[in-house]
């Protein structure tokens, strides 16, 4: 028995090998001139094979037509698979190296490797473990490509872990309006998502040239609107952006009005940004010596409050290859010396592709380290307690065993775009929309007969767990139109964003020249002041105190503004007293001092200052607490040096509401002081 077993193996591997069949008359009579073109066609992809990885894919459709006549040829199977290896459709790799080593096992001293890197692509976990441990254990190897397939391995365990719990998301490929067959990647989007910029190397370009290195078109800006629920048809951002070089997009801050492009072929490749003016946006400007360097610099992303720089660099002196580092603009608006962000989220490995939220503490980035289950991988971290957490791997589907990276998060948290080419497309990578379900409820059924009856007929007594909470981040996005209050254009005004318990300003916008539209983030746990101002106007002011727990919200407030002229009035929304008292709260400060200097540059304006209250209370002690309160306004202003004669203090009560007393927002709203102009000099 043992004789015949080993001898009916002998003829099983004998028969295996022999199913390799060479390019050669003998295996193919009659064929001759079929013959002849296959291996015309091996000649040409090898010709273009041999110029470099970059050039693989075009190698591809001569070694498929070669293939096409004889499928069974070891070499040409492995040289097919190392295409696909390096090119955006990866997953193809696998039937071509695993019949290449059925093939023959040792088309390739490496093909051990390969097999492992074909089951690792396609998260066939447990075979490429063995595939890697097998290439290990074949041979002597330097210590740096032992370290690589070690990582591998242990990518491989991180991979079986996190397929225990899969997430739930959406994907939806953002379609023709803004794809091609050529390579889309690097989504940036202001936090309402009105706004997709992009990177895209196809034709039509602002340079139109190829780059030989990459063998892609240059890279350019492109720019698509959101109309409705899809994005228009994209548009290249044209010059001063784009300019003949490489252009890619990084960072837009999260109301759109400043763009963060990377330019390749300058200084080992920098960052730069533009403002948009108008409807125009200005011509790139380099970051300067804080942020660029002679290494490379490549992506980078603003705090809410754009008082922070985040961005990458693989510069001396990190923790090991790219690195997140951060600036911090002071007052001048200058860049600060940049910090390295440190080990809780930098890894020995690259990180790429930072993205700040929105709410002022949360970020997302691409690493290669961490728990990574091959490439790059997709991470969140918070800012607790002044540190980092731990970075969290956002799990599969999201994170694939190829690279995942450059995730823009809208506002809300629910919503990202992503690029990817191994969910098939237009061609090359394509842009996605990331929908984020959270957790599933699964329904608890009472017996296994109900299950299988609710294919034919729905069961009644379905019991259903409790809903699953979908973690929101805590902020508010304030949005709108600034406009001149009696012609209705829209208006540039500065907009300023207070702490009104610190009393300091947090942050300056503007609304846009031509569109008037702002937008301004509001991460929960303040009480923030909201000032609107421009020349020759009357400022507007908004409140917005928002606890810690506050969850996300959209909050659409279109502002008009009014001109210094008699009669216009605002009504002032930071001014706070204590509890039935007429006594002014600091958080007041802010928005007295805003007065102040309006009245101080306006010396022939004369006004009223009124306070009114809500219906709670008798008609008499609301008179005499609304007086009270705007006397403690006037003696404020008198105090800082604004003249008596030329202010009036009034109270009206509750005989002027602007709202309903019936509801706590309504009375809320009636509780406030005015400013109006009586007359001018």
């Amino acid at each position: 028995m043992k004789k015949i077993s080993i001898i009916l193996s002998v003829f099983l591997s004998i028969q295996l090998y022999a199913q390799n069949v060479e390019f050669e008359k003998k295996n193919f009579p009659g064929r001759k001139d079929e013959l002849n073109e296959a291996k015309d066609n091996i000649k040409k992809g090898d010709e273009i094979f041999e110029q470099g990885e970059a050039y693989y894919r075009d190698a591809l459709p001569y070694y498929l037509k070669a293939n096409n006549f004889n499928p069974n040829n070891a070499k040409l199977n492995f040289k097919i698979g190392l295409c696909y290896l390096n090119s955006f459709e990866k997953k193809k790799a696998y039937d071509f190296i695993l019949k290449a080593f059925q093939l023959d096992p040792q088309v390739d001293p490496k093909i051990r490797y390969y097999m492992g890197r074909v089951y690792h692509l396609n998260s066939v976990w447990d075979k490429a473990i063995q595939e890697y441990q097998a290439y290990m254990n074949g041979g002597k190897m330097k210590s740096e490509e032992s370290k690589d397939v070690q990582k591998k391995i242990q990518e491989c365990y991180n991979g079986k872990t996190l397929s225990q719990t899969p997430v739930r998301v959406w994907v939806d490929n953002l379609g023709p309006e803004v794809n091609t067959s050529y390579n889309e990647y690097s989504p940036v989007i202001s936090a309402d998502e009105s706004i997709l910029m992009f990177t895209s190397r196809r034709p039509g370009g602002v340079g139109n040239k190829m780059d030989e290195v990459k063998n892609e078109y240059f890279e350019d800006v492109w720019v698509s609107y959101k109309n409705g629920k899809k994005f228009s048809q994209a548009l290249n951002l044209g010059p001063p952006v784009n300019t003949e070089n490489h252009d890619a997009a990084v960072c837009l801050s999260p109301d759109g009005q400043k763009l963060i492009t990377y330019q390749g072929g300058v200084n080992g490749g920098d960052l730069f940004i533009s403002y948009l003016v108008g409807k125009l946006w200005s011509k790139p400007e380099n970051l300067g010596k804080a942020i660029n360097t002679k290494y490379h610099e490549s992506s980078a992303s603003f705090s809410y409050d754009g008082k922070i720089l985040y961005f990458v660099s693989d510069r001396e002196g990190g923790l090991g290859g790219h690195d997140i580092y951060y600036s911090e603009i002071n007052e001048k608006g200058k860049f600060e010396k940049a910090v390295n962000i440190g080990p809780v989220i930098n890894t020995e490995y690259d990180e790429e592709a930072v993205y700040m939220m929105p709410d002022g503490k949360t970020m997302y980035f691409a690493s290669k380290g961490h728990n990574s289950i091959g490439g790059y991988d997709l991470f969140k971290t918070t800012f607790e307690n002044g540190q980092w957490t731990k970075p969290v791997n956002l799990g599969i589907p999201i994170n694939t065993p190829d690279d995942d990276a450059f995730l823009a998060l809208a506002g809300s948290g629910r919503r990202g775009y992503y690029s990817s080419a191994s969910l098939g497309g237009y061609g090359g990578m394509d842009l996605y929309k990331l929908t984020i379900l959270g957790p599933e409820k699964k329904p608890l059924l009472n017996t296994e007969d109900q299950l299988l009856a609710m294919a034919a007929k729905p069961v009644t007594n379905l019991k259903v767990e409790k809903a699953v909470e979908v973690t929101k981040p805590k902020m508010t996005l304030l949005k709108g139109i600034v406009y001149d209050a009696k012609t209705n254009e829209p208006l540039e005004a500065i907009i300023n964003l207070i702490d009104n318990e610190k009393n300091i300003i947090l942050a300056s916008f503007k609304s846009n020249a031509a569109t008037g539209k702002y937008l301004v983030t509001l991460p929960s746990g303040k009480n923030y002041g909201i000032a609107v101002q421009r020349e020759g106007y009357l400022f507007h002011s908004e409140n917005f105190n928002l606890p810690a727990d506050a969850d996300y919200q959209e909050v659409n407030k279109d502002i008009p503004l009014k001109k210094i002229e008699i009669g216009n009035a605002i009504v002032l929304r930071n001014i706070f007293f204590d509890f039935d008292k007429a006594t002014l709260r600091p958080e007041s400060f802010n928005e007295l001092d805003r007065l102040v200097k309006l009245l101080t540059e306006n010396p022939g304006i004369r006004v009223e200052i009124s306070a009114h209250t809500d219906s709670k209370g008798s008609d008499d002690y609301n008179m005499k607490l609304s007086q009270k309160r705007a006397e403690s306004v006037v003696n404020y202003l008198i105090s800082k040096g604004i003249t008596s004669d030329r202010l009036i203090a009034k109270g009206y009560g509750e005989t002027q509401p602007i709202d309903t007393n019936d509801t706590e927002e309504g009375r809320q709203n009636n509780r406030r002081v005015e400013f109006k102009i009586l007359s001018a000099k």
